[in-house]
């Protein structure tokens, strides 16, 4: 385990977060670039993606529509827990946790979840390692999941953060949702399918 995790933070050298606004093409090649390293250097372990979310919110929506577009996709051998049908939220969270520890052997997983930051950050993604803390921006305990983690910052956060989540915009929401899931599908296609 402690080479698995060595392998993980070496793709990480240079920066521990990776940050690109959705429509920015060059930052986006190069977050998925990063990605393909930190797959590549794990392909040998069952894949599963983590989308964290709930469609009763439209800010936190996110994960679930990603789940949904990976789903659609039928890439063999991906496992994709958390979509609009069944989403993986705050509630079933612990769940879910279980069900992959008992049903996957040494699986690496990629946490993702949507986030309220600044201003100046809201449409952008970010790519980081270690465990994602969801949650956190509405002030939830909930347990930290994932080895690498992907972020989508849907809006402004500091102030009634429920209500925030809850009028974010459906159209960016899905902007990012689909950046996100192109960027994690060509990803697993380029290091995964032989």
């Amino acid at each position: 385990m402690g080479g698995e995790l060595m392998s993980i933070l070496s793709v990480f050298t240079e920066s521990h977060k990776y940050k690109a606004h959705f429509d920015d093409k060059i930052g986006t090649q190069k977050m998925e670039a990063r990605l393909i390293d930190v797959l590549h250097s794990e392909r040998h372990r069952p894949l599963v993606i983590l989308c964290i979310g709930t469609d009763r919110s439209t800010g936190d929506a996110l994960g679930p529509l990603i789940g949904t577009y990976l789903s659609q996709r039928g890439l063999p051998k991906l496992s994709v827990l958390g979509t609009l049908e069944q989403p993986v939220h705050a509630t079933n969270l612990p769940e879910y946790i279980k069900y992959i520890q008992n049903s996957y052997y040494n699986p690496f997983i990629i946490a993702i979840d949507a986030c309220l930051g600044k201003m100046d950050s809201v449409g952008n993604i970010t790519l980081a390692n270690g465990p994602l803390k969801p949650g956190a921006g509405v002030h939830k305990e909930l347990p930290s999941v994932g080895e690498v983690h992907l972020t989508g910052i849907v809006n402004v956060g500091g102030f009634m953060e429920y209500m925030v989540l809850q009028n974010t915009r459906l159209g960016l929401v899905w902007k990012m949702a689909e950046t996100m899931s192109e960027l994690l599908a060509n990803a697993y296609i380029k290091t995964r399918i032989s």
